[in-house]
């Protein structure tokens, strides 16, 4: 029996008729030159072998009473993977429209809290002999990082799989009774006041450490000078009304675009940037260019919030959230592709500065305070008064994954392509996710299908702006 942290049951919280919180990956494979043809029943077969190897999979929620304490993940005495691992065959030769058409409606659909919660699908039928898995797993169990450790349980760097370590049966461990959840709630809530008060003297002992990330602050809010007498804003407002910052509904749209690596570090060396800020540079050409189609270029940047993994050596391969954030600004109120990736660079440099400030685990610590009931009453609050969208504070969310940098095989089928697909709620309803494997960056694109329907020309823009960069680096040199 384990129990999840406020931070993991927040995303059970985040969900309504609207909104989900799982999070999912699609695999594109190429199973020519298997050992074995990739099939439901090869598919299922690998997967219960490694169950083992991922606790959580064979877990699913246990409330307690009233919602007083946060919930449990206890072991499924009825758990049944052929439940969990589905298969779908689109019609020869399946494109790539039909295929993302196919995952959204998958990706739509909320998981079945009764039982574990993930599912994966083999998706065949695709063109060029091509394969795809799409997995889905609820983010209360894994975060960005922890989703990456996951994939590197089921893959193999060799396509004839791997040895396991010997595991005995599944014996499912019993699960407490009504009482004895009573019992650990009472003890959590009589320990909450102590919490409170040692939480609250870590906040002031960390008000002195804010003093220079304030600094950097209040300098962001005055402009960065770039030394030709121009002032560049660089902190972060508030964000500025989108279309897709609107109430979302249970309906999906995704987008897939992979770019090379190499060319995105030739723009990362020429500029003396980071990949991540080439990344962030691309999305707000992007966006620039979408808004400006829709006759919906807000006069001031938008704001992004970008996820930041904390999770130290010690938590390594552990699921689970420890996941922190930071907000900055996306300067979609530039023309020059150049100076937008500039901006970029200043900007995320004072973000970081700040969220390096927040202690590790002092969000999971704030976030314990309010048990379940109160969280998901205040939940409803907010959904229900619309605040998400009327005030939103920020308008989407850029993540960035690390992946593996070496071929990797899934059943003996070689991973072409992973690409990433992540969560939308009411106020955000675009989200775009990014990992990097074997040379290339695999953009994952979803929204709500009535807010952004044309969301792959989104995803090729994001392509087109990284020619306008590599134009600018050519620019660059020539001068």
């Amino acid at each position: 029996m384990q129990q999840l942290t406020g931070l993991d049951a927040a995303f059970l919280a985040l969900e309504t008729a609207s909104t989900t919180g799982h999070v999912g990956g699609v695999c594109v494979l190429d199973p020519r030159e298997a050992p074995r043809p990739l099939t439901l029943a090869r598919l299922t077969e690998v997967l219960g072998e490694r169950l083992p190897l991922v606790p959580v999979l064979r877990r699913k929620l246990l409330n307690v009473p009233f919602g007083l304490d946060q919930p449990y993940w206890v072991d499924d005495a009825d758990f049944d993977i052929e439940y969990h691992i589905r298969e779908i065959a689109l019609p020869r030769p399946g494109s790539d429209a039909q295929l993302t058409e196919q995952v959204a409606r998958l990706h739509a659909r909320p998981l079945d809290r009764t039982r574990p919660l993930w599912e994966i699908y083999l998706i065949t039928g695709l063109a060029k002999r091509r394969a795809v898995v799409y997995t889905k797993i609820h983010h209360a169990a894994i975060d960005g990082a922890s989703g990456a450790e996951l994939l590197t349980v089921l893959l193999d760097l060799v396509p004839e799989g791997r040895e396991l370590p010997a595991t005995g049966p599944f014996t499912p461990e019993g699960r407490p009774g009504p009482a004895r959840l009573a019992a650990l709630a009472a003890a959590r809530l009589a320990w909450r006041p102590v919490e409170t008060v040692r939480v609250t003297n870590e906040l002031v002992r960390l008000l002195p450490s804010l003093a220079p990330a304030f600094s950097m602050l209040v300098g962001g809010m005055l402009g960065l000078n770039r030394g030709d007498g121009e002032v560049i804003e660089t902190a972060p407002g508030r964000a500025p009304a989108t279309p897709f910052n609107k109430p979302i509904t249970p309906h999906r749209r995704l987008a897939f675009r992979s770019v090379d690596l190499d060319s995105v570090k030739t723009i990362k060396n020429a500029f003396g940037v980071s990949v991540n800020d080439v990344v962030m540079a691309m999305c707000a050409g992007a966006l620039r260019r979408w808004l400006a189609e829709h006759e919906a270029l807000p006069d001031q940047p938008l704001i992004s919030m970008i996820p930041v993994s904390v999770r130290d050596p010690a938590s390594k391969g552990a699921l689970g959230n420890k996941v922190s954030a930071m907000l900055a600004m996306l300067p979609t109120n530039v023309t020059d592709p150049g100076q937008r990736l500039e901006i970029v660079h200043a900007v995320t440099r004072i973000a970081k500065s700040q969220q390096a400030t927040i202690p590790q685990g002092l969000v999971d610590k704030i976030s314990d305070f309010a048990p379940p009931a109160l969280t998901a009453r205040a939940a409803r609050v907010v959904f229900a008064t619309g605040l998400l969208h009327r005030l939103p504070p920020f308008n989407l969310c850029i993540s960035n994954i690390p992946g593996p940098n070496v071929p990797v095989y899934l059943c003996g089928a070689k991973l072409l392509a992973h690409y990433p697909v992540s969560v939308i709620t009411d106020g955000q309803g675009l989200n775009i996710t990014v990992i990097g494997y074997l040379g290339q960056l695999h953009f994952g694109l979803v929204s709500c299908r009535e807010l952004v329907p044309d969301i792959d020309a989104l995803a090729g823009y994001l392509v087109d702006e990284m020619g306008l960069l590599l134009e600018a680096v050519a620019q660059r040199k020539a001068s």
